[in-house]
């Protein structure tokens, strides 16, 4: 993990950061699409119902995402510091980390995991964008449960840390000072920009309008958009700024 401290800083750029976030959205907006395609399947999340030998107290979807994030590790996903895993305790990747030249170097970056919160706010959001009942298609449906959760789970630590690096870089006397006091309410409220978090949400809303613009309704489950914007509202863009909070916090000279 050393190989991300000692990348090269370079200068801060708030609309390249703004425009992967503007890309994720779609990433996550198609994913939650095409789980919508299977019944909510509440099966699927019932601890100790995994069917797995040596999985007694699990989920099928822990289970399931468990053997992913395994296979990734050992792919060296998770070097890249918005890839946080679900999981502890992974394997080493089994090749040599190449990782991309950010514009920013970041702090400790482990410091921020969001994931089990994810986890948690994704399963309360299920019913309310997918068809209620069991349709028996539980493999089709957590794989599609873990590239949604992977994808927001890149969302929310992406603008967490690239964002948080590059304001506290705005002004790092003003961060600074109030992390040293622990002050999260005010390092929140100096983050928070209404404006900003209005244009997403109204920006969510139309990319799932149009992605759903042309499907056929005898073939194809459509997601109600306004269910998706209250999960980015009221989940996506709250971790976020809670992860932003979390690294500022933890944040050290680099």
């Amino acid at each position: 993990m050393s190989e991300a401290h000692d990348l090269p800083v370079f200068g801060i750029d708030l609309e390249a950061i703004a425009l992967r976030l503007e890309g994720l959205e779609e990433t996550i907006i198609h994913h939650l699409i095409e789980r919508a395609q299977y019944r909510l399947n509440a099966a699927v999340y019932e601890p100790g119902k995994s069917g797995f030998a040596g999985f007694e107290r699990e989920s099928l979807l822990d289970v399931r995402l468990l053997y992913s994030e395994r296979m990734d590790a050992e792919f060296g996903r998770f070097c890249v510091p918005e890839e946080r895993p679900f999981n502890a305790d992974l394997p080493a990747p089994r090749r040599p980390v190449n990782l991309p030249v950010y514009p920013l170097a970041l702090s400790d970056f482990d410091a921020v995991n969001l994931t089990a919160e994810i986890r948690r706010s994704y399963i309360e959001f299920l019913p309310a964008f997918t068809p209620p009942g069991d349709d028996g298609q539980y493999g089709s449906a957590i794989e599609h449960d873990v590239f949604a959760l992977q994808a927001i789970a890149r969302r929310v630590h992406y603008g967490s840390l690239f964002v948080a690096e590059s304001k506290y870089r705005e002004d790092p006397a003003g961060y600074g000072a109030l992390a040293k006091a622990n002050e999260r309410e005010a390092i929140i409220a100096k983050l928070t920009r209404k404006e900003v978090e209005e244009r997403i949400i109204a920006r969510v809303k139309e990319k799932v309008a149009a992605a759903q613009a042309t499907a056929n309704r005898r073939v194809r489950s459509l997601v109600d958009p306004e269910a998706v914007v209250r999960f980015y509202r009221d989940t996506v863009i709250p971790l976020t700024k809670e992860g932003e909070v979390r690294y500022l916090l933890n944040r050290k000279a680099i």
